[in-house]
């Protein structure tokens, strides 16, 4: 009936979860077109600029950006406060805490290295907390992408 474990629920050997309920929750952790993302998309376009999402800025880099600007050459990424190690915010886990603070620290490396990939490459990188204002966010991109346009990139 039930497993050696006392448990209705043991995990694949290997995984991540602790319990069922901790796998469902964490397969419905979206890594894309989160409510900032979309709210902050959403405020961009009402300025009327255009942009792809969740594109690569780099072809052969295997990061991608939330959103990407390829003639100014603008990446902007919206980090989610835990998955990136906010100052403000991260509060390091309970459960199985070695895997994830690990996992987090590895994004945050991560992170540094593709700005700095995107950065020799000619591109200005626009990196925002999903807890920033998001009419702040976009003002921030806007001008930022219109000053580069008519700078010429």
């Amino acid at each position: 009936m039930g497993s050696s474990s006392g448990s209705d629920w043991d995990p694949p050997p290997g995984s991540w979860a602790s319990s069922a309920a901790r796998r469902r929750n964490m397969q419905a952790i979206r890594s894309r077109d989160t409510a900032p993302e979309r709210l902050i998309r959403r405020l961009v376009h009402a300025q009327g600029l255009r942009y792809r999402v969740a594109a690569r800025p780099l072809p052969d880099l295997r990061r991608t950006a939330d959103m990407v600007f390829r003639p100014s050459k603008v990446a902007v990424f919206i980090d989610g406060c835990y998955w990136h190690g906010c100052p403000e915010h991260y509060v390091p886990p309970k459960t199985n805490p070695s895997y994830w603070s690990g996992k987090v620290t590895r994004n945050m490396a991560r992170d540094l290295d593709t700005d700095q990939r995107l950065r020799a490459a000619g591109w200005t990188v626009l990196r925002f907390w999903e807890h920033e204002s998001p009419d702040d966010c976009a003002l921030t991109i806007a001008a930022t992408v219109s000053r580069l346009r008519n700078d010429g990139g």
